[in-house]
């Protein structure tokens, strides 16, 4: 498909593009030049959602909320204003200025021409009804139904006057602007203001309402999260005075610190009562008992003393232990010991010399050993009960630890939760006091009509109507399948192009005065085109004298091309004999009525040329025959032979491909074969098969002639071959 056809499509239809265009620009002249003129009205809304003056109370003075969040607050303002109950709220002011006015907006529907006082009446008082209760009408009440059909004769209904209304966001800005526009400026700045106060209050009321009910719901909630906050706090402290507990984290590291001191009294205790007894034994060990028992008599009555010291001494050493080693008892203990080591020292210089003076020291040895065993034993008891009564007070204390401890998580999480509260509602209440107030930054007013848009429509009208016709011519190119160019039939069929014949408009002369004088100017064209095909079968021939016209199908002008070209081959100075091979339609000779017939001729060659004509035609009975069932293929052969002798060329018009065998018969005996083929038909999946058989023939298929054309080049008419 070459874009160049679409183009020569365009060129022949351009008359027609043009009237339909100049046709579809005068009726927009009239359709719009009674159009009324646009007036439009605007306000804005100053929202305080990106104004940073009003979010002095937010962190950094500065407003907190990110962009996704302004654009979601900026859309939910622009759904309010839109909704159906603002708009209806608006219609029902509209319709009540109307009915009630005397320069009313707009006159009342044609329906409603004839409405009487009282209707009015009833309308104004539903109108006015449903403007106070803020209530849409019903359409299943039929009273309600008919005054909304009012509502839509006056174009007040909400789908019409959401047609003219526009409520967008200015850029980046924190206003929001409305916009309606009418054929009446009034009107326009009417419904403007109307609507803005109807958004403002409705925005107010809903807002405040909101902002009340959860302040007091967290006043409710604080006040439930004080009084549990304070039921914890009341019994940690009763639990507290009923078990005594002061500080119970001090308490326990103060027994637990005595406890660990008195443990590591008990272990040192232990380790000098067991040293001492290890050394009292091995000192005993020396004395054998005769020395013994001279001592214990020496010193009987010393050692009396000593031993009522040593008992003082070992009570007043369970005394300082018992009191928890409490200083005032130290000097006491330290005077004791004292006094213990001087009985001692006194019991020594007593005693009498004998031979065994030498265990003396053996003897004082010994009993400050025993003394200090004594003295660790007795320590020993005392310690071990200190440490059973703070073992016993530790253990005492663990339940309350645990028991506290839950009370105190339990008022931690008390607490958490009243501060929570008590955050949100401090929040909610400033904000409640402090929150966006929306504003309408200056009413709407009348103003002057918007520029004409009549030019604009007029052309744009003659555009879309030239538009459509160019889609439609294209549409018409793009789906025509036909064969209208020499070049399309070439790369369709993959054949060579032998060249192109035209039209001949008006009605077609009979054959025998198709080349006469009177048809010479009607023909002209068409002899030029002639001469181009005869020029390109000389070159395809070369010598050869038998050439056969054929086609595809019925009615493509092969008959006319046959005669055409023995008309042009004569011309020329080369005689000529057209044979008409068509049994099935034998056209030439029903025209031409020859005496000679290919019956005949092809049975018997007796026939002996006797004129001198350029032309001789040879017809045929038109019977239910074939051509080798006239003669066997040799004889046949022998006969052309002997007509080559005679005749410079020999053209045969043949039956169409589709007559089968009856076309293919005289292909046999043909030097060279031309197809013609009718421009702007169509090449059906029936002709494959016959373009196929013409590919077959190699190089006896000379080429296409394409018959009947319409477009004819202008360029030189070449050879167009694959």
């Amino acid at each position: 498909m070459e874009l160049s056809g679409y183009f020569k499509l365009l060129r022949k239809y351009l008359l027609i593009i043009a009237i339909v265009v100049i046709a579809a620009v005068v009726a927009s002249y009239f359709l719009v030049k009674n159009l009324p003129d646009e007036y439009k009205s605007q306000t804005q809304i100053a929202t305080g959602i990106v104004d940073a003056s009003t979010h002095i109370l937010d962190k950094d003075n500065t407003p907190n909320a990110q962009g996704d969040q302004i654009t979601r607050e900026f859309s939910n303002l622009i759904e309010i204003i839109k909704l159906k109950k603002l708009i209806d709220q608006v219609s029902y002011q509209l319709a009540i200025h109307d009915l009630s006015s005397a320069t009313p907006f707009r006159r009342v529907g044609r329906d409603f021409k004839g409405l009487s006082q009282a209707a009015i009446d009833h309308a104004l008082k539903v109108y006015r009804t449903k403007l106070v209760t803020g209530e849409p009408l019903s359409l299943y009440n039929k009273d309600e139904n008919g005054l909304n059909q009012l509502l839509m004769s006056f174009h007040y209904d909400e789908r019409s006057l959401r047609k003219s209304l526009d409520v967008s966001r200015e850029e980046e800005s924190d206003f929001i602007t409305i916009t309606f526009t009418s054929e009446n400026p009034q009107l326009s700045a009417f419904v403007v203001n109307t609507l803005a106060k109807e958004f403002l209050e409705y925005y107010s009321v809903n807002i405040k309402k909101n902002e009340s009910n959860a302040v007091d719901f967290l006043a409710n909630l604080l006040e439930q999260k004080k009084a549990a906050l304070d039921a914890k706090k009341d019994e940690l402290q009763q639990y507290k005075i009923k078990n005594g507990i002061l500080n119970l984290e001090d308490q326990s590291k103060t027994i637990f610190a005595q406890i660990l001191a008195y443990t590591d009294k008990k272990l040192e205790n232990q380790r000098n009562l067991a040293a001492n007894e290890g050394a009292l034994q091995g000192v005993l060990a020396k004395f054998d008992p005769q020395s013994r028992k001279y001592i214990e008599a020496s010193v009987n009555q010393n050692n009396t003393e000593i031993a009522s010291v040593n008992q003082q001494l070992v009570a007043a050493n369970d005394e300082y232990v018992h009191s928890g080693f409490n200083p005032k008892l130290k000097p006491v203990v330290d005077s004791l010991q004292d006094e213990l080591v001087k009985k001692l020292h006194a019991s020594s210089d007593k005693y009498i010399v004998d031979p065994r003076i030498g265990k003396d020291a053996l003897v004082v040895q010994a009993q400050n050993l025993e003394v200090t065993r004594d003295l660790a034993k007795y320590s020993e008891k005392s310690i071990n009960r200190e440490l059973a009564d703070l073992n016993a007070k530790f253990a005492r204390l663990v339940p309350f630890d645990a028991t506290v401890k839950t009370y105190e998580f339990d008022i931690d999480i008390a607490s958490k939760e009243y501060l929570d509260v008590l955050n949100r509602y401090n929040a909610a209440n400033v904000q409640s006091k402090f929150s966006i107030k929306l504003s309408q930054v200056q009413p709407a007013t009348p103003d002057v009509a918007q520029p004409s848009k009549k030019i604009f429509l007029i052309a744009l009208s003659g555009i879309a109507v030239l538009m459509i016709c160019l889609l439609t011519l294209f549409v018409m190119f793009y789906l025509d399948d036909s064969v209208g160019e020499p070049a399309v039939l070439v790369s369709r069929t993959n054949l060579p192009m032998l060249g192109t014949l035209n039209m001949i408009k008006g009605q077609v002369p009979e054959l025998r005065k198709l080349w006469d004088v009177e048809n010479r100017n009607k023909m002209q064209q068409f002899k030029e085109l002639l001469r181009s095909v005869r020029f390109e079968i000389d070159q395809e021939l070369k010598g050869e004298k038998v050439l056969a016209v054929t086609s595809i199908g019925v009615g493509e002008g092969k008959t006319m091309v046959s005669i055409s070209l023995a008309y042009a081959y004569s011309s020329i100075n080369k005689k000529v004999l057209l044979i008409d091979g068509n049994f099935n339609n034998p056209a030439i000779t029903r025209a031409i009525q020859p005496a000679l017939f290919v019956e005949d001729y092809f049975r018997s060659t007796s026939y002996v040329q006797t004129d001198n004509a350029k032309i001789v035609v040879m017809g045929n009975q038109g019977n239910d025959i074939t051509l080798l069932e006239i003669n066997n293929e040799p004889e046949i052969q022998a006969v052309i032979n002997q007509l080559k002798q005679r005749y410079d060329i020999i053209i045969v018009d043949l039956p169409p491909l589709n007559a089968l065998n009856k076309a293919k018969e005289w292909i046999l005996f043909a030097n060279k074969t031309v197809a013609v083929f009718e421009a702007n038909k169509n090449i059906k999946n029936s002709h494959k098969d016959h373009i196929n058989y013409l590919r077959a023939l190699n190089g006896k298929f000379a080429g296409w002639v394409l018959n009947k054309a319409t477009f004819i080049a202008q360029s030189k008419k070449s050879r167009n071959q694959f």
